[in-house]
């Protein structure tokens, strides 16, 4: 269990909802090409109904705000390219470390 900084916490709150419509912006984009690809309406409508039921169990679209869970929320986020390591430069450096050693070890992990 980690204990990060009340800032890290403040600051976490602050970013989320930033950080879910610009993720939620892409999500957009990609729905958007599905509806305008050849194909028939049928398929369309489905492809997308079966994105959009799994893109709403992401972080980046719905979130549990509780502290306890803020690490493996910003891990999700990056698992999802909806934030990238550089978006946390504003959190603490014990944060930012803790982030990018289990970033570095579940990459060295999937060699």
């Amino acid at each position: 269990m980690y204990n990060f900084k009340e800032q890290d916490w403040k600051l976490f709150r602050k970013k989320l909802p930033v950080w879910q419509e610009n993720y939620m912006g892409k999500l957009i984009r990609e729905y958007s090409e599905i509806l305008n690809k050849k194909a028939l309406p049928s398929e369309k409508f489905w492809e997308l109904a079966k994105r959009i039921k799994e893109d709403k169990k992401s972080v980046g679209v719905q979130a549990v705000m509780k502290r306890s869970l803020m690490l493996e929320n910003i891990l999700f986020l990056i698992n999802d390219e909806a934030i990238w390591l550089e978006d946390l430069a504003e959190f603490s450096e014990e944060l930012y470390s803790t982030v990018k050693d289990i970033l570095r070890y579940r990459n060295n992990e999937n060699r």
